[in-house]
């Protein structure tokens, strides 16, 4: 109580300096250090509904969990610390849409019709996220509190399947009231709060989980204590938890090599993709420089992945150890793995821990929701009632209008979570499925010059239309793999869209090429730039770039299985773990922190 209580003083505190201007609303006024705004987007990720999920795929698969949510890709946060955040700040934007001025110019064809689709990319993915969460954490909250101690003072009655929806309602209100007050500053504020709560609660139960592990060995399969793995995922939990094995088939994981292959190929080329329309794009344009938006991307990982997977690791040692002490049935009678970290939390921690976790995760599923709310509120008000309703807008007005917009973007992400069916369903359908759509448009702007406003529209509509169908069409767990196909066809809608049209007006491709300075096939464009200046320097960094992502996303993975090996106490993997990532940081000290000036 005295979190949420303290998240309302946050928002009311910081409501005055939020209505200055609009840009001190949406992006903090550019003002925040990249540390703080690195910590606050690293919170944003450490999100309730993402965690049960690790901690039930931790439990099933160990050690090569890891891998998994590459889904995402989590590596496009080494993409973003490498130059993509760079390259986007320099926009000096305020919206993802608002980008595609400094690419497409502001009138030609397509440049209206591709704001509007990538608007509506940013609201599909920001109310999915905002159904994500919100059926985590009525979840999560369910098993607290169970709903017979709570139904005598309801007026109606709830089916058992609702249940998650009506505490996902209750503590919704709670993160929507200090958000839409406060913006960004009392956004950012709030995760540090969350991330120091987290800290501590996270270090706690590492040290519980490693002390019950003393003379109790962890009953688990062969290779769950390895990440390597070959064409079979190979562990079968027969005899053990017969009831995994039921699990991992409906995954769609036991083919693990190929799985694996296609989330890299769809994970490089949404990683080339840049951000989505999100939180972390706000954040990223939040940043006072581009060489701050490069150290902001770089310290989520830092920050990020050794205190969330202590608490995952810890979570799955008790799950593993108590296992036949829970309950883990959902109202229909089923085994649900994502109600693990809920169960254990309830039966094995002591009072004050579970205290500190509670108000952590609750801080965990406000911060994730405020950002995205955050982002939402952003395409609305900047790009539809500033750009197409009222250009004359006063500040009291824009303010209003994310006042209303933010109540509005709620109410309707709350609604669609009643037709979420898990965490994993939900999760399924936005990176394999609308993400999926999202990357062909999106890799071309960057590093093609012949792609127009027009190109990116119907690649863009070509890829989400298709990501719907398919997503009615195809399992959960087979989305994936008909990534090349969804990619295809966007790729193609992509190509043709912008040979139907002119080319883009050179003045437009000049002034975005020579503020921005990507690399990739810019040839006729340098060639103008240069007439115009002879000693204009093109990006020549794109071996660089690449080697860095490598080694970035080596030493990525040493942060996340780093802190797994500390609680299981490996010490042979620990220690070869830690010499590695020493060898990646000095590196990447002179090929990427010494150079962020000169990229």
């Amino acid at each position: 109580m005295l979190y949420l209580l303290s998240t309302v003083f946050i928002g009311l505190w910081y409501r005055k300096k939020a209505k200055e201007n609009k840009e001190s609303y949406m992006l903090g006024g550019k003002s925040l250090p990249w540390y703080k705004l690195g910590l606050s987007d690293a919170s944003d990720m450490f999100d309730i509904s993402g965690t049960m999920w690790m901690v039930s795929l931790c439990f099933v698969y160990g050690m090569k969990s890891i891998w998994i949510p590459w889904l995402w890709p989590v590596f496009n946060q080494v993409f973003l610390m490498m130059y993509l955040s760079r390259w986007l700040r320099r926009s000096n934007a305020a919206t993802g849409a608002e980008w595609l001025a400094t690419r497409f110019g502001k009138t030609g064809p397509g440049v209206v019709s591709s704001n509007l689709v990538v608007i509506a990319f940013a609201l599909l993915s920001c109310l999915g996220f905002l159904a994500y969460g919100f059926i985590g954490l009525g979840k999560f909250i369910e098993i607290f509190v169970p709903w017979d101690l709570v139904k005598g003072y309801i007026p109606f009655d709830v089916s058992p399947r609702y249940v998650p929806h009506i505490y996902g309602i209750i503590f919704t209100l709670f993160a929507m009231f200090y958000s839409i007050l406060g913006g960004m500053h009392s956004i950012v504020v709030g995760d540090m709060v969350k991330y120091g709560i987290m800290t501590v609660a996270c270090i706690w139960i590492g040290i519980i989980a490693t002390m019950h592990m003393q003379g109790n060995p962890l009953h688990v399969p062969n290779g769950w204590y390895s990440p390597f793995f070959g064409k079979h995922l190979g562990l079968s939990w027969t005899g053990i938890i017969t009831e995994v094995n039921t699990k991992i088939k409906s995954d769609g994981y036991s083919l693990f090599g190929l799985f694996f292959m296609m989330m890299t190929f769809k994970g490089f080329f949404a990683a080339l993709a840049g951000p989505a329309p999100n939180y972390d794009m706000q954040k990223i344009l939040s940043t006072r420089s581009p060489e701050e938006a490069s150290k902001m991307s770089g310290f989520v990982n830092i920050i990020l992945l050794p205190i969330r997977y202590m608490l995952i690791i810890s979570l799955t040692i008790l799950g593993l150890l108590f296992y036949h002490q829970m309950n883990l049935k959902d109202g229909t009678g089923a085994i649900d793995f994502e109600r693990i970290l809920p169960a254990v939390i309830n039966n094995f921690l002591p009072a004050g821990l579970v205290g500190l976790l509670l108000a952590g995760l609750l801080g965990a599923f406000m911060s994730t929701f405020s950002g995205t709310m955050n982002a939402a509120q952003a395409y609305i008000v900047n790009d539809i009632y500033i750009k197409y309703v009222n250009p004359q807008a006063s500040t009291k007005k824009i303010i209003t209008m994310n006042y209303l917009v933010g109540i509005i973007v709620v109410s309707v992400g709350v609604f669609l979570g009643f037709f979420v069916k898990d965490v994993n369903s939900v999760l399924q359908w936005i990176v394999s499925a609308l993400y999926g759509g999202y990357v062909a448009s999106n890799v071309l702007k960057w590093h093609w010059w012949r792609f127009n406003a027009n190109g990116f529209f119907w690649g863009m509509l070509t890829g989400i239309v298709t990501s719907m169908v398919f997503s009615v069409l195809i399992p959960d767990g087979e989305l994936l793999y008909w990534f090349p196909v969804l990619f295809g066809l966007s790729l193609t809608g992509s190509v043709i869209g912008s040979y139907a049209v002119p080319p883009t007006e050179m003045a437009v491709l000049k002034s975005f090429y020579s503020t921005i300075r990507p690399w990739g096939f810019w040839e006729p464009v340098k060639q103008a730039v240069l007439e115009d200046d002879p000693s204009f320097q093109s990006n020549k960094n794109f071996k660089i770039n690449m080697f860095n992502v490598v080694i970035g996303t080596a030493a990525q993975c040493c942060l996340t299985i780093l802190p797994m090996y500390l609680v299981l106490r490996q010490k042979m993997p620990l220690l070869v773990t830690v010499g590695v990532l020493a060898v990646i940081v000095v590196i990447l000290k002179k090929t990427w922190w010494d150079k962020l000036k000169e990229y």
